[in-house]
């Protein structure tokens, strides 16, 4: 009994029409008082209009299931990157339906408002595309799909429920890292945004003799294969340096949780790792990840395994800011005890000044005996624009001369760590996957590790 009502009361809504034509109706009836000659007029459309009703209601709820509609959605999304997804809806009723579409989306999405319709033609199957753009990671719920059908009469609504829960994992930005994969095989990635950078020495694995260009090393020049070109000066060319360890470090501590243009700096963070990760590994070298905070690490050795992208993509998708202090002493006795070969890692985190450096600086310094660290921090652009703005008055310059002494200190920062020979990074949060990629290029063809 209790599903005859939720089928056929609790699906049942009124239509426009409905409400236009009974009012016409109840108009009639109230003007017949006073013109007796309506009164039989109102009373035929008042049969007219129950007969509409009862014959609207019988070719909408029928056919139980005459309209289907599914969602056909990708297995993973990606983070700060449109997703395109799908509904399709097929009509078996014998008539045209006009049909309002709801899709239960995601509480992360915020969006309230979501709502497709048009007009399914008797048997046919249409498929109703919209995206997505997810600022979070994690795990998106969807919920179920809801669907108000029209007949060409429009007085009856029919609402029809598709279960269709779904749990969909939303990953760093894996679109973006295919944009990079082109680095495995260029050979002038200057012309692609990169810096293309001189060599300063050479790996010990020589590769072949090519014609000596502008820029090359003169040491490195072949006397006797110039010999035989009768002039034409000929160089050692020799490969680059391969399976070297490559760690990105991610401080999940309150300084990454400042946002920028809807993105925390711990998503950026995870969008250069995930990127330079795959970037090590088109160039043969082992990719790791460490992320830690106040209390406890996770550590994926290196490796060039099939697999390995995997392994990152995976503990990267749920990474979330505490909203602590990060333990640097935790993380300097992690790196001392697991990673034995020397390596180049690439912390990121943040600084607004030369105090909270100084606490971690001493950590640093002895990380960067055994190994190459490359420290990563962001510049402020809402004080850069506030520094370069015009004061209209006193407090107004009073905010102007305190952005820049904010501005100055990230200038200091980077001082302090070249200082002790310490590699930094400043850049602004939109910037930083491709001026990442750059330096690690840079270190590369400097045969820094």
């Amino acid at each position: 009994m209790m599903s005859l009502i939720k089928r056929f009361y609790l699906s049942l809504f009124f239509g426009k029409r409905f409400y236009r034509f009974l009012t016409v109706v109840i108009c009639l009836f109230v003007v017949s008082y006073g013109l007796p000659v309506l009164f039989g007029i109102a009373q035929l459309l008042i049969l007219i209009f129950a007969a509409g009703c009862t014959l609207d209601w019988l070719l909408l709820f029928l056919n139980r299931e005459a309209v289907t509609i599914k969602r056909e959605s990708p297995e993973r999304l990606s983070n700060g990157d449109e997703n395109q997804l799908q509904l399709v809806a097929k009509n078996d009723y014998p008539f045209p339906v006009t049909f309002q579409v709801i899709d239960e989306l995601p509480e992360q999405l915020q969006v309230r408002n979501f709502q497709l319709s048009g007009i399914l033609r008797p048997g046919e199957k249409k498929t109703l595309p919209y995206s997505i753009h997810p600022k979070e990671r994690g795990e998106y719920i969807f919920g179920n799909i809801h669907a108000y059908l029209k007949s060409p009469l429009g007085l009856i609504v029919r609402r029809k429920t598709f279960f269709a829960r779904q749990e969909i994992k939303v990953y760093p930005s894996f679109l973006r890292l295919r944009q990079f994969e082109f680095l495995a095989h260029i050979t002038d990635p200057g012309n692609l945004g990169f810096k293309q950078v001189r060599k300063t020495g050479h790996s010990l694995e020589f590769e072949q003799i090519r014609e000596y260009v502008a820029g090359d090393d003169i040491r490195s020049i072949n006397w006797k294969a110039t010999g035989r070109t009768g002039g034409q000066l000929m160089i050692n060319n020799y490969a680059d340096e391969k399976s070297q360890q490559v760690y990105c470090v991610i401080d999940k501590g309150r300084v990454m949780k400042m946002p920028f243009e809807g993105l925390t700096l711990l998503d950026y963070a995870v969008h250069a790792t995930l990127i330079l990760s795959g970037v090590a590994l088109s160039r043969q070298d082992k990719a790791g990840l460490i992320t830690f905070a106040e209390k406890g690490a996770e550590f994926i050795p290196a490796n060039h395994r099939a697999i390995q992208m995997n392994s990152i993509l995976n503990a990267l998708y749920k990474l979330e800011t505490r909203f602590l202090e990060s333990d640097y002493a935790f993380l300097h006795t992690l790196i001392k005890t697991r990673i034995p070969q020397r390596s180049l890692l690439i912390l990121f985190t943040n600084f607004e000044s030369l105090n909270s450096l100084g606490r971690q600086l001493p950590y640093f310094r002895n990380i960067s005996k055994k190994h190459l660290l490359l420290v990563v921090f962001f510049e402020n652009t809402s004080l850069k624009s506030l520094a370069d703005g015009d004061a209209a008055n006193i407090e107004g310059l009073y905010e102007k001369v305190i952005a820049e002494k904010f501005i100055l200190e990230k200038k200091l920062i980077v001082k302090e760590l070249h200082r002790y020979g310490i590699h930094a990074l400043l850049t602004v949060p939109e910037k930083l996957t491709v001026d990442v990629v750059n330096k690690y290029l840079q270190i590369k063809a400097r045969r820094e590790i």
